[in-house]
């Protein structure tokens, strides 16, 4: 079985299933070319060993940068699928396909959270 994500008018997921290209080909299951193949182990464009954090070797699985979720966009000039943007102040990085803050996330201990009326990070307060 493989997973397959279907897209509306608009390229936008709306539903992410684990089902046979034969099946999707019936058209019981709507458009035909409103699916498509999506990886569950392919993140930030690699593709992972399944149930691991582990690179494969063999990156020829990778499958258009990330695995589709609910309301991603696929980029059809990309051949990828795209999260929501988070904020209006990230940018999209075209090699992996994931936004990006204007500023990078310091690299400490500490968590944080994008402020963006400052356009930077904000440390959390113990809860």
């Amino acid at each position: 079985m493989s997973h397959f994500a279907e897209i509306d008018e608009n390229n936008i997921v709306i539903r992410v299933l684990v089902i046979e290209q034969e099946i999707i080909d019936t058209g019981n299951w709507g458009n035909p070319e409103n699916w498509i193949q999506t990886s569950y182990n392919t993140n930030l464009g690699i593709y992972y060993e399944p149930n691991s954090s582990t690179p494969s070797l063999d990156q020829s699985k990778s499958l258009r940068k990330n695995f589709a979720g609910i309301g991603f966009k696929y980029d059809s000039v990309l051949d990828a699928f795209i999260s929501p943007k988070p904020y209006n102040s990230w940018v999209l990085n075209v090699d992996t396909c994931n936004w990006e803050a204007p500023v990078d996330y310091p690299r400490t201990d500490v968590n944080y959270s994008w402020n963006e009326d400052l356009l930077n990070w904000d440390i959390l307060e113990d809860v």
